[in-house]
This record gives C-alpha cells, sequence and structure tokens, in this order.
C-alpha cells in the first residue's frame, strides 16, 4: 500500500519539467527519499549547484500539483545540493574559477582571456590563468615568457607546479612544456589528463579569479573540467558574425544543460567594430553590428563587453605585452570595463547563490 502511495508521488512529481528541457525532475534523478506520515508528504529535491536559477519554480509547482492531485495538504521539501566536485588541496583557496569558452576559433578567445586576466590584476585581484586550449597554446607568447620553465615544489608531503608569474597573473599553459614547434597531436584522454594535471597541481595558493581559457567548440576537455573543478560560471565569447554566433549559442546550451549547469556569467562581443587609431571616435562595424548583443538579449543574458578591432591589440599579443597593460588607450579601457563588469557579474551571482542556500521549506 505504501509502495503504491509513493509511486502515485513519483508519478505526479514527474509531471514538474525541468525549466528550458524536455525532462521532468524524476527523469533527472532529482526526486529522493519519498516519505509519508499521516497527513503530510516529505522528499527531497536535488540540485546540481546552489545558484540554480530555477529551484523556487521547481519547488513550487511540486508543491502546488502534490496538493492539487493528492489528499496530502502538509508538503514539506528538502533542498539539497550535489556537492561541487571536491576542490583539490592546491584550489582550496581560489574564490572564483571562470572558463572563458567560445563555440568557434578565431574570435579572438584566448586574446579576451588574456587581456581580462591582465585587467582584474591591475584592479587588485589575485589571478591565475590557465591555458587549457591544449591544441593551440597561445598565452605563453601572448605573456612575453615563451622561455620560462615552470618548477615543482614540495608543500606538506605535496608536489606542485609552480606557476609562472607575469603581470600580476600566475600562469600555467602546456605550451610550457612541449616544442612550440612541433604539432601537439593527443587523443582526448591525453589532453584532458593535461588539463587536470595544470589544474588540480598548480602551486595556486590564493586567488581571487582562476581564469581559464578552453578550447573552441565543445569537447571531452569541456566536459572534464567540469567534472574537475566547480566552476563559478563561464564567459563566452564571439564576434558579431551570424556564423560565430550560431556556435556560441551552442556553447550556451553546454554550460546550460541539466548534466553541466554551469551558469553562463555572460558573452563577450569580441571585433565589435573597427576603429582606427588616429581616429578614435569612428566606428566600422566590419563583422556585422551587434550581433552578440543581440544574442544576450535573446538569451536574457548580460553582455559584459564589447571590444573594438584596433591594431595594438594584435602587436600587443604578438609583441608578448597585452594592450590591458595600457588602461589608457582605446582597447586597454574596454578590457578595464570588461573586469569591472565581470566582478560585478560574479559579486551578484554570489549573492543570489547565498540567499538560495536556505534548504527547508
Amino acid at each position: 500500500m505504501m509502495q503504491d502511495q509513493v509511486k502515485e508521488i513519483r508519478d505526479i512529481l514527474s509531471e514538474v519539467k525541468y525549466p528550458g528541457t524536455s525532462k521532468n525532475i524524476v527523469a533527472l534523478d532529482m526526486v529522493q527519499n519519498i516519505r509519508l506520515e499521516g497527513d503530510k508528504v516529505f522528499f527531497r529535491l536535488v540540485f546540481q549547484k546552489s545558484n540554480d536559477p530555477f529551484i523556487s519554480a521547481v519547488q513550487k509547482k511540486s508543491e502546488a500539483l502534490l496538493k492539487e492531485k493528492t489528499p496530502y495538504q502538509s508538503v514539506e521539501i528538502e533542498t539539497v545540493f550535489m556537492q561541487d566536485l571536491e576542490r583539490p588541496l592546491s584550489l582550496e583557496k581560489v574564490k572564483n574559477i571562470i572558463a572563458v569558452s567560445s563555440g568557434k576559433g578565431g574570435v579572438g578567445k584566448s586574446t579576451v582571456a588574456a587581456n581580462l586576466a591582465v585587467a582584474l590584476a591591475a584592479m587588485g585581484h589575485k589571478v591565475g590563468l590557465v591555458d587549457a586550449d591544449i591544441f593551440g597554446p597561445s598565452m605563453p607568447k601572448m605573456f612575453g615568457c615563451e622561455d620560462a620553465q615552470p618548477y615543482m615544489t614540495e608543500v606538506d608531503g605535496h608536489q606542485y607546479i609552480v606557476p609562472v608569474e607575469q603581470y600580476g597573473v600566475k600562469l600555467l599553459s602546456i605550451g610550457f612544456f612541449v616544442d612550440p614547434a612541433s604539432a601537439t597531436v593527443w587523443r582526448g584522454p591525453m589532453a584532458s589528463n593535461a588539463l587536470k594535471q595544470m589544474v588540480e597541481q598548480g602551486y595556486w595558493d590564493e586567488l581571487d579569479y582562476m581564469l581559464i581559457d578552453l578550447p573552441p567548440g565543445t569537447s571531452d576537455i569541456h566536459l572534464t573540467l567540469v567534472q574537475t573543478v566547480a566552476l563559478s560560471g563561464a564567459i563566452v565569447v564571439s564576434t558579431p558574425q551570424q556564423v560565430a554566433l550560431a556556435d556560441a549559442v551552442k556553447g550556451i546550451n553546454m554550460f546550460e544543460s541539466p548534466g553541466i549547469q554551469v551558469p553562463v556569467i555572460g558573452l563577450v562581443e569580441n571585433m565589435a567594430w573597427f576603429t582606427p587609431a588616429e581616429l578614435p571616435q569612428n566606428k566600422y562595424y566590419i563583422f556585422g553590428k551587434e550581433g552578440a548583443k543581440k544574442l544576450a538579449e535573446e538569451k536574457g543574458l548580460r553582455l559584459l563587453g564589447q571590444i573594438p578591432v584596433v591594431q595594438s591589440i594584435c602587436d600587443g599579443g604578438d609583441s608578448g605585452k597585452p594592450v590591458a597593460l595600457n588602461p589608457d588607450s582605446i582597447t586597454g579601457a574596454a578590457f578595464m570595463e570588461l573586469a569591472r563588469q565581470v566582478e560585478k557579474a560574479v559579486e551578484e551571482q554570489g549573492e543570489t547563490a547565498k540567499r538560495v542556500r536556505i534548504t527547508k521549506k
């Protein structure tokens, strides 16, 4: 008899769809520990992340359906959060881990990641940067430290890789460990293991922000990352072009999918327009106008920044001096504003997470 009643509760709760998907909360294994006591029903709702934006909606829908379709008028829901994978010892003092991603190559993702790291450091934050673009590591060149050699150190009986420090940023890249003239041909598991080793065995100490520059597209490395560390969020970089935006949507959908559930902090529109250095007031929309801005509005996401195309960005990357080192330049100012917007978005996201940590309803 009790089993039949529990099954009835599960069947009713299977009518509750997780917002944005076609799957219900029972199929997603979110419903656990159903108990019946007199006229009361108790059960547990399990969410992947404490900052899930749909916690309240799912709770209210579940309670309303049970009160409508069963004699139980007292419904008690315990909301719990799957442990964001235990952080390795090396990440215990890292406050925010942010993935920088793009749906396709060639949109300037690594340039954005490098300059965002430098800009955050210039604001006084402790910043680390992991060059996880395993197949095309470019950070050593962008930071002017191609000849640097990270070394091992022992702390409390554990071996760690000491990151290279440049411009106030702690940096680890696979580019430090391979011949830059050789093609890096690795199978998926090898690349994923390399990423895990840099993240987990880096001696990062205290960081306000760790940025992880991911390979373009969606791949095993992306899945490895979300399974290895608890990401605070993801930033998606795109140009205004429709072909780039179509791939950016795939990246957004990947992070927001039920199996991953990494909040997208916002979009960055790179190459938003071309501005000649001698005519800083002029804007030429050579790749289309405000495509990423419109996509952000459609998706209900924050547009974190629009970065113009100026010759100095290319020169800075090639010379090993990120343009964000000069905050008075056009692009330097754009990256400083991007850093401020990221800081603001992360702070607001943290406040939301604190509010939803109340687990009893």
